[in-house]
């Protein structure tokens, strides 16, 4: 599987433990980044539409709320498999990162 994006692990992570409607994943994900990803609807239907499609997730339930119908998603095993694959392979490679901008640091070269 290839790299997750940003929004998708981000979408993932918010999944983690629970599942969440639309609104529910937007406000997580906000929490998650610490304000710096603010996902606009379209944009995290589309995202959950292409992880269903690869069964990363799947609608969990429909709940009747105000007049509106909301759809509940949550987090596959598939989909935690390979947000914890796209967690190892970001963990490396900040770690490779951090470890030439230390030798660097100490006057090594990088």
């Amino acid at each position: 599987m290839s790299a997750l994006t940003e929004p998708a692990f981000l979408v993932l992570t918010a999944l983690v433990g629970e599942p969440r409607h639309g609104y529910g994943i937007v406000r997580e994900v906000e929490e998650l980044s610490q304000g710096r990803v603010h996902l606009k609807i379209g944009t995290l239907y589309g995202v959950l539409d292409r992880l269903a499609g690869d069964h990363l997730v799947e609608l969990d339930r429909e709940e009747a709320a105000q007049g509106r119908l909301r759809r509940y998603y949550r987090i596959t095993d598939d989909g935690a498999a390979a947000l914890r694959a796209e967690a190892a392979r970001l963990t490396a490679n900040a770690g490779c990162a951090l470890a030439r901008l230390d030798a660097h640091a100490a006057g090594g070269t990088a």
